[in-house]
């Protein structure tokens, strides 16, 4: 039996952190990192201030290239549009080492509802 994308978003969800906007928002007010994993032009569109973008194709060849990312212990709130590609990428980086990684429930959509995107 495949499976499809779904379900490895479900899995993924299974055993990663996820964290509401709000949620986030306070994190990223201290010293956690945004990593924005969707598409370049997504980002150019408007993304989260001060966030870091790696897509999510290119993340587990780009993510060591960061020195933000240098410390696997590093805070990090990973998002996407909706959170499926989030969450896969907090998957990796928990497979890569990194320790204190969640992915923002609802992604990019949902912090749009009630904060203003920067622009690159």
């Amino acid at each position: 039996m495949s499976l499809t994308a779904m379900d490895l978003v479900q899995a993924a969800k299974a055993v990663i952190n996820e964290v509401t906007v709000d949620q986030a928002q306070q994190m990223l007010a201290t010293r956690h990192i945004a990593l924005d994993v969707r598409e370049q032009a997504e980002f150019d569109a408007g993304h989260i201030a001060h966030a870091k973008h790696i897509s999510r194709g290119m993340l587990e060849f780009k993510i060591i290239g960061y020195p933000e990312f240098e410390d696997l212990s590093q805070p990090i709130i990973v998002y996407c549009k909706t959170g499926g590609r989030s969450a896969l990428a907090t998957e990796t980086l928990i497979k890569l080492g990194f320790t204190n990684v969640s992915s923002m429930l609802g992604g990019f959509d949902a912090w749009s509802e009630t904060h203003t995107p920067s622009q690159a």
